[in-house]
């Protein structure tokens, strides 16, 4: 990391150089190049960003993303290296730096927010960002910064073969997290051309491969940022070999859920979208990750199930080749009732539903003869069942009350025969008042 110091030294000299006549020229011409910048961003946006809010280049306004200050700080270095050719340079000197510290931390908030939407350690993230950069500046344009670097530089140690200072330290650490930094955007990227305007089992197709290609970006992005820091990677043989002997005992758990993963998202035996049942919990998969699965239930309810469990155990997958769900009611009339009367009432409010198919059409059948009466089931099919299915057999059955009541179709009550023997005379009298016979 090397740094241009400010070529004012005297700090009253740097005060005094604001009072030149050119200053006012320089901040015309800083002005205007800020105006140029927000126009090309403007057309640009227009042309290839309409409506993404949560684009790294353009964020959620136009001077919001990176590619704002980005252009600035091109058009002001260009602006500058023009007017030092004839002209003494004083504010765009210092602008300089100042745009350089706004890159930075645009372009470090606006990869961790597409990387890692609604994580609870972003915001203090985000800040320590912006405060390294604005000290960084201050510290550039005081010409503070090389004298530090060199004191820095004097505090150093000797590990092994190598020396290590704190400015090496610094420097490694600052290359590091540029090049995650960098890694992170280019899989951020990958990751919405993937799944962008992918459904069903292309989506989790789609959804396997930007895992897997995060991964691998972040591997070789940690291998970067290691040898940077000045790390022999032949020493992380040995650590790797420990890695894998806690994997086989400690971690073969984890380890088996993250393959598990892999295998779900390439076999695409589940897929994001699909109503499942695992346990007794019934729901619809919103999000497949390397190590869990998210189901959400009808009621609004989440589980987060290992997705070792989904290979190992019997899952019931309700749309794996047909997202049609059937569904059924039961219903008792009096053994007077007309069948055909019946079904056809049955058929009428099924269809009147608007989630209800008609193909496969309803279906209303005597299924049974009970005790207290005709039982008929009804039979219908949805193809929405992650918008719930207690509410519609609620609408159905509501519809078929009204409809049995407009028709004086009788729902039988429950009968029972009591049975008086000689023997019991007086127990069975006392009984029968309490007892309502049919």
């Amino acid at each position: 990391m090397t740094a241009t110091p400010f070529p004012i030294d005297d700090f009253s000299l740097w005060l005094s150089s604001f009072g030149q006549r050119g200053v006012l020229l320089e901040l015309a011409i800083l002005v205007g190049c800020g105006l140029l910048a927000w126009g090309v961003v403007a057309l640009l946006r227009r042309v290839f960003s309409p409506d993404e809010t949560h684009s790294i280049w353009f964020g959620r306004g136009l001077v919001d993303g990176v590619l704002f200050p980005t252009l600035l700080l091109g058009l002001g270095f260009a602006a500058r290296t023009l007017w030092s050719a004839s002209h003494p340079v004083h504010l765009l000197s210092i602008a300089i730096p100042v745009l350089v510290s706004l890159v930075v931390i645009r372009v470090g908030v606006k990869v961790l927010q597409v990387a890692f939407q609604q994580a609870a350690w972003l915001r203090p993230i985000e800040r320590t960002i912006s405060w390294l950069a604005w000290l960084s500046m201050v510290l550039w344009v005081s010409g503070l910064l090389p004298v530090l670097l060199n004191e820095l530089d004097q505090i150093h140690w000797k590990i092994g073969g190598s020396k290590l200072s704190v400015r090496t330290l610094i420097e490694g650490v600052l290359t590091a997290c540029a090049v995650l930094l960098v890694t992170l955007w280019i899989s951020a990227a990958i990751e919405s051309r993937l799944l962008r305007a992918a459904t069903g089992s292309e989506l989790s197709l789609r959804k396997a491969a930007s895992n897997a290609t995060r991964a691998l970006l972040m591997f070789v992005g940690l291998m970067v940022a290691l040898t940077s820091v000045g790390i022999d990677l032949s020493a992380l043989s040995v650590l790797g070999g420990a890695v894998g002997v806690g994997i086989g005992f400690g971690l073969q758990k984890l380890a088996a859920n993250y393959v598990s993963g892999f295998v779900i998202l390439t076999e695409r035996s589940m897929r994001i979208g699909d109503m499942v049942r695992v346990d007794n919990f019934e729901g619809r998969i919103t999000d497949i990750k390397a190590r869990f699965t998210v189901i959400r239930s009808p009621a609004g309810r989440e589980a987060i199930v290992p997705n070792e469990i989904l290979i190992t155990n019997r899952v019931e997958n309700l749309s794996l080749t047909d997202p049609r769900v059937s569904q059924s009611t039961v219903i008792s009339v009096a053994y007077d009732s007309d069948v055909d009367q019946v079904s056809a009432l049955l058929v009428e409010a099924a269809v009147a539903q608007p989630r209800v198919l008609k193909d496969p059409a309803p279906l209303a059948s005597l299924s049974a003869f009970g005790a207290d009466g005709l039982e008929f089931t009804l039979g219908y099919w949805i193809a929405d069942p992650e918008a719930g299915t207690l509410g519609l057999k609620s609408d159905i059955n509501r519809a078929i009350l009204a409809a049995f009541r407009a028709q004086g179709i009788e729902i039988p009550y429950p009968q029972r025969v009591l049975h008086v023997t000689a023997a019991q005379p007086a127990a069975a009298a006392a009984a029968t008042p309490s007892i309502a016979q049919a």
